[in-house]
């Protein structure tokens, strides 16, 4: 069984900065792409950002230049640090893997829980 748990939501002032991570844990043989996703309300879910295995990155335009995408691969962590955040970033942020459980499995796409980013002061 794989599970995503994210932390590091919350409240912060416009302009402000947090910093999200996203542990994979359980079975895990590889994992590819990671990425965040977040979804405002009555909004659908959108990329925020995503990451190869190998490091290469790709942002949406509302984030490029505020938000970094990273990954420490040892500990099947990625992480978003969000800085200059706004009060239109104010969503549930989704850390999103796909992964291959085993040797004989197929790459699935896992989601996590949700974490709520709200700016507003």
């Amino acid at each position: 069984q794989v599970q995503l748990v994210e932390s590091g939501g919350g409240l912060v002032q416009p302009g402000g900065s947090l910093r999200l991570s996203c542990a994979a844990s359980g079975s895990i043989f590889i994992i590819s792409d990671m990425g965040w996703y977040r979804q405002a309300p009555g909004k659908q879910r959108e990329l925020v950002a995503a990451i190869t295995s190998g490091g290469n990155t790709n942002y949406a335009g509302a984030v490029k230049g505020r938000f970094t995408i990273s990954r420490d691969n040892a500990k099947n962590t990625v992480y978003l640090q969000m800085n200059s955040l706004k009060p239109e970033d104010t969503a549930v942020y989704y850390c999103n893997a796909d992964i291959k459980a085993s040797i004989l499995t197929r790459l699935r796409d896992y989601w996590g829980q949700g974490t709520q980013v709200t700016v507003s002061s």
